[in-house]
Order: C-alpha cells, then structure tokens, then sequence
C-alpha cells in the first residue's frame, strides 16, 4: 500500500513539473521556459480570495498606520505624467502660438523649466534616472543594450530572462522541476519602493525599465524592453502574394510568401520557439483566409475562432494560442491589417504580444493587475516598444496605418491612468505615455525640408502630425487636470527632448579606418553584423549601439587587448582627441559636440560597466545605425533615409526634457535625478544619502514652500 501511495505521489509531481511540456526560448542565446499561465491564474486567484477574506483585519492595520506616518506628509496624492521625448523647444513654439492653452495655463499657474536628462541621453537610461534618483553609474543602465564582455554578443541591458532544472529527491527517485528566472538588472531602488516600505501606495503604469515588475506596494504595468511573444523587442508579420525573390529579410519583421487559389489561401503564424528531448522547434498555429474582392475584405479562420478584415481597418486585438506539450498553452494577442488586395494581397499583422489577460512573462504588479484591467478595459498592447516603428522603416505599413496604430495604444493607456487616478484618491500616481516619443521618431524629418528621409516619401499630409501630437498632450492634460482635487500636486515630465537624425556617423567604420579596430586578415568589411569578421586578438576599440565605444580591455572582455590603468586612459584620451576634431567633408560639418570619457561623467559603482567613451553627437547627427549593430563599411558618415528621422541619442545640452508643475518651483535648473528625492521629500520621507538628485522647492497654492 505504501508503495502504491509512493508510485501515485510520483506520477502526479511528474505531470505537475512538466516532463514532456514544451519550453520556450527567447533572445539570443537566452532560453527560458514559458511560466504557466494556468499556474499564475491559480495563484493570483487564489491571492485574490485571500485579499477579500482578509480585507477588514488588513484595513484597520493599514489605516492606523497610515494615520501615523501621514502626518510628516507634505501633499495627500502626487500625480506625475511622464510624456517621452516632450521637447520644450516645441513646446514653447506651440504654447507662443496657441496650441497649448492647458500647458500655457499651467506655465503661468504654475512652473515651467527645462528638465536636465542624463548622459547618455536615451530613454532606458534617463527613465531609469527618473526612478531611482541616481546617475547611471549607481543603476547600470547605459543603453537599451550592451555586448556580452566574453563573446561580444548583444545582450539586453536591463533583464536576463533563463530557465533551468532542479531536482527534488522523493524516496529513492529524483523528479526534475523546471524553474523559470526573470532577472531585473538595473541597480539601485525605486522611489515607489521606498515609498511603499512606508505604507505609502503607488500605482506605477508603463515607466520604462519596469520589466520584470518589482514587488511594492502598490501596481504597475512593466514597459520598455517588455519583451513579445517571441522573445524580441518587436517582431511583425507580412503575409503577401508577392514573388518570393522579391520578399527579401526585413529588419523587425518577417516575410512570408502566400498563394491564392481561388478565393482562399492558407499560411501559419509562428510563435516562439521551444525545446522538447533536446530539439528545437517554432510553435505554429495554421490558418485559412477567405477573400472578397468586391467588399474588400478577408476572413481569417484559426480553428474556431474567426477574424474578419476590412482592407485599411485594423482588426481588434485576436487572442492566439500556441500548444505547446501536454498540459501547456502559450496565450498571445495581435492585430491584422489589409495593407493591399490588387495586384498582391498584403496583410500585416502586429508583433505577437503577450496576452495581459493570461500573461506567459510576469508583466504587472500584482501578477493579477494586467488581467484585471484587461477583463475592465479589454486587451492591450503589453510589448515595450508597442508601436511598431520598424513596420513604418521597412515601409510596410504607412505613416497613416502607423498613427492609427500608435493613437489606438495611446486610448488602452488613458483608459488605464483615468482607472487608476479614479481608485487612487491619495498616494502616487505616475503613467509615462511613450506615443510623444514613437510619433516624434517617425515623423520629425516633416520639420526639416531638406530631411534626406524625405526622399521619395510624402511630404504634406503629415506636416502637421507632431504639432497635433502636442495638441492632443494638451487635451489630455486637460482631462487629467478635470479630476484633480485642489490638494493634488501635478508634475509632468519627460525625459529627454528631440532634434532631426539626417546623417548617421559609422564609429566602427571610423575605428577601422584610424586601425582601433582590425578585420581578420587585414581584410575588407563584409557588412556582417554584430562584428563577424572582427579580428578581436588585434582590435583595441569597438562601438555597441547609440550610447559610444568600449575599449577591449584585458580581462574584461574575452579577448582583451588593453591593459586597464594608465593604456586604457591614455588610448581613451587619444580617440577623443580624434573624434573632436573629425570632420564631415560631405556636409561641411563637425558631427561630434564633445566626447565624454565614462569615469569623468559617470560616478557610481558600475561606471566599469559603461561604454569607456560616451559620444555626444552634434544636432542632425547620431551614431548610424550600421555602427548600432556592429556592421563595418567604406563609409564613415552614412544619409539617414528611414522614417526613424528625429532622435535625441546626441549631447544631453541639446535634448533637454520639460518640466511642469501646478505648483511654483524655486529652482531655476532642476534635473531627473531630483524628481525621486523631491517625491519622498514630499511625502515626508528623508533624501537617501546615496542619491544624486536635490530636493526640488516647490510651493502650494497658498504659498507654503516644501
């Protein structure tokens, strides 16, 4: 009998660790197994039951300590509104013209200054500024990613998602268990933490660099570098009837080729990639489409499930799921969209998000907060970078399929701030808008006539977008500003501003040329990416993505050639030299503004972890995007023809963010870094001493300066 009970403990632990379920993959290199989604409903309704039975115990604690610690606070509920890449240059040209009657209000009420950004100035290093009130030596965020030091491969900078298998003895078996590890890799701690180990509660929606969600409390909603279904940061579909030597490989994005026979087609979506006994495979879900050409419409059938399309009209967002192994479902949501029907028919369907409602990655605080807001306000976009700009790049969709995409993601996140501003009614607020800044990025070359991107491209009919895209900022601060009581504090931020990208500087075309960097062989570049034919014994300095260039310094890097000390200086002092004076022939321009060395600007205890020599690129230039990903070519300065034509990723005097407040600020140069420390102090809670950021003076309507 004992044995038999032994025998039935073991089959059920078998089929509960998953022998024979599918894992899936994501990254490069990065392997995880997907967490059930079955399991995270079961805990999060389980929690769920739990919060409601315990609900009048906790209330009376949570009351009484609230009532203790209240009374060192300054203001019952702060509310910032985080507007990406908010650019005070056009925001004082739109307030002068009076297409900003809310923020020109609120400047005359209340304060207005520009907001310094950090170096570098890109939105994962700024916002993680933002959060934790330190420079990015303390919180290790340099760039939205960064090479591995031991082969030189691409990693993301901010979370490391692997999984593996651990063993439990039961008996005289052993039963494996598959654990999944979701890493959060920025340093340092958030205010709202802090603010949350005081009772104070926070609801924290899309701050970039929030994924995965830490534990707090409060809720929030992860953002940037939020991976999709497939692991990447955005990966959309083109099903078209196109010759398939003519489909090509489009960066962000895959091609496949589709045949019409009659009025009907089939083809697949591919899902993420999985494991299974040591073989790897891509999840799959078939589909049939139906066409008709006089109603100009395609009906799309997975199973029972079916989807019609209407040409030049998105789909709402459809629910995908992936079988992957006994027992294991793998849930996404996308959108379709009609692109064409004649000659060729073109469907486009977005990057495969993971489905809020029954998430496959932790994306939310409480594990149950994304599906709770989408039973309330129905699916949404939960990919970081959600608007597909590189759709718009590879031009598969237009600038008009672009905004409507970008303004539909725009309504699901004031659905989700109005939700919380009404349950909210004291404590911290924050919501971070990013469709300022993915607009801004698309459509900035409208601003500059002589634009390369503007070549071939039109050039009126979206002249105005990012004048309505403040516009439209406006108005919502205007909403915001209706459902605020006069005790509220109102702070909008951005963290960075914008400036036109018309030439993109190659530095590792540059190093190449001036012998930091060698080619295996002495030879000629190949335009491989990611540095495949670099020459690692012999090569000194290379560049990685948009922040500068890292030396290959022995014993951090795998194949180091530069002795850290008095060579690593030396070399870095002599490359800035250079890189100051480098000219641009061909535009009659020098391209770089200054040239920062990581260790003069930086301060903390991850500036090792940084690029050794940060560029600070001169308006109309950046870091091309050949140089991004490790591809060498003949040319130094490369013409930025992409719908990506506005950037900020240049010298930080030249983007600064904005800062507005409905009370009067005292300080005349405030910076990111003092929104945390100015927050706790509000709140009634001390500066922490390793903070960068001052606290901010601000005064009250009635006069009072905190």
């Amino acid at each position: 009998m004992l044995f038999l009970f032994r025998v039935v403990i073991f089959v059920l632990l078998i089929l509960w660790s998953g022998i024979g379920t599918a894992y899936a993959y994501i990254g490069p290199g990065a392997g995880f197994a997907f967490i059930s989604s079955f399991l995270v409903l079961f805990l999060a309704g389980l929690l769920g039951f739990l919060t409601i039975i315990t609900w009048p115990v906790r209330a009376i604690f949570i009351f009484i300590r609230r009532r203790r610690l209240r009374g060192g606070s300054r203001v019952k509920r702060i509310v910032i509104l985080g507007l990406d890449g908010f650019d005070p240059e056009l925001t004082e040209r739109f307030m002068k013209n009076g297409g900003l009657p809310n923020f020109l209000s609120l400047k005359e009420e209340g304060s207005f200054r520009r907001l310094r950004t950090t170096t570098p100035s890109i939105s994962p290093v700024a916002w993680s500024t933002f959060s934790t009130g330190v420079n990015p030596g303390k919180h290790a965020i340099f760039d939205f990613y960064t090479r591995d030091p031991k082969n030189y491969m691409p990693v993301l900078s901010s979370a490391r998602i692997s999984s593996y298998t651990k063993y439990y003895r039961i008996g005289p078996w052993k039963v494996p268990f598959r654990r999944n590890q979701v890493r959060f890799l920025r340093k340092s701690v958030s205010f709202w933490r802090l603010l949350g180990e005081k009772g104070i509660f926070s609801t924290i929606l899309r701050v970039p660099i929030t994924f995965p969600p830490e534990k707090f409390y409060g809720a929030s909603l992860s953002a940037m570098c939020t991976p999709d279904l497939l692991g990447t940061q955005g990966t959309f579909t083109l099903y078209t009837t196109e010759a398939p030597d003519s489909l090509g490989v489009s960066t962000g994005g895959r091609k496949i080729s589709i045949r019409i026979e009659g009025d009907r087609f089939k083809s697949r979506i591919i899902g993420p990639g999985v494991s299974e006994n040591g073989s790897g495979k891509d999840l799959e879900i078939p589909f049939e489409g139906q066409i008709d050409y006089e109603k100009q419409s395609v009906r799309l059938n997975f199973g029972a499930t079916a989807v019609l399309l209407k040409k030049g009209q998105y789909s709402p967002w459809t629910k995908l799921e992936f079988g992957a192994g006994l027992r294991k479902r793998v849930r996404g949501i996308a959108r379709f969209l009609i692109i064409e029907m004649n000659p060729d028919l073109k469907i486009y369907m977005t990057p495969i998000n993971i489905d809020p409602e029954k998430p496959a990655l932790p994306i939310s605080q409480p594990a149950f907060y994304s599906a709770m807001l989408a039973k309330l306000w129905g699916p949404f976009a939960s990919l970081g970078l959600a608007e597909d700009t590189w759709a718009l790049n590879e031009r598969v969709i237009d600038e008009g399929a672009f905004l409507d995409q970008a303004y539909d993601i725009y309504e699901e996140r004031k659905r989700h701030l109005t939700d919380a501003l009404k349950k909210n009614q004291e404590g911290l607020v924050v919501s971070v808008f990013d469709t300022t800044d993915r607009i801004q990025h698309m459509f900035f070359r409208y601003l500059s006539p002589d634009h390369p991107a503007n070549k071939g491209k039109d050039t009126t009919v979206y002249k105005d977008t990012i004048q309505r895209l403040y516009q439209k900022m406006d108005k919502l601060l205007g909403e915001i500003q209706s459902v605020l009581t006069e005790n509220d504090l109102l702070i909008i931020v951005s963290d960075h501003g914008f400036k036109a990208f018309k030439w993109g500087i190659n530095l590792n075309s540059w190093l190449w040329k001036e012998g930091y960097l060698v080619l295996n062989d002495g030879g000629s570049p190949d335009g491989s990416e990611w540095f495949a034919n670099v020459d690692w014994v012999r090569t000194r300095a290379y560049a990685y993505g948009l922040s500068g260039i890292f030396l290959n310094i022995r014993g951090r890097e795998g194949l180091g050639t530069v002795e850290s000390g008095e060579e690593k200086i030396a070399l870095q002092n002599e490359i800035r030299q250079k890189l100051e004076a480098l000219w641009d022939e061909r535009n009659g321009f020098k391209p770089i503004r200054r040239v920062f060395l990581a260790q003069e600007s930086l301060k903390g205890p991850y500036t090792g972890e940084a690029p050794d020599i940060l560029i600070g690129f001169e308006q109309g230039y950046r870091a091309s995007w050949n140089s991004a990903t490790g591809k060498i070519t003949d040319e130094i300065v490369e013409e930025n023809t992409r719908s990506w034509s506005g950037d900020h990723a240049i010298d930080p005097e030249l983007v600064p963010g904005v800062f507005f407040s409905n009370w009067k600020l005292e300080d005349e140069n405030p910076a990111i870094e003092d929104i945390a420390p100015t927050i706790l102090n509000l709140f009634g809670l001390k500066r922490p001493g390793f903070y960068d950021g001052k606290i901010l003076r601000l005064s009250a309507s009635n006069g009072e300066v905190y």
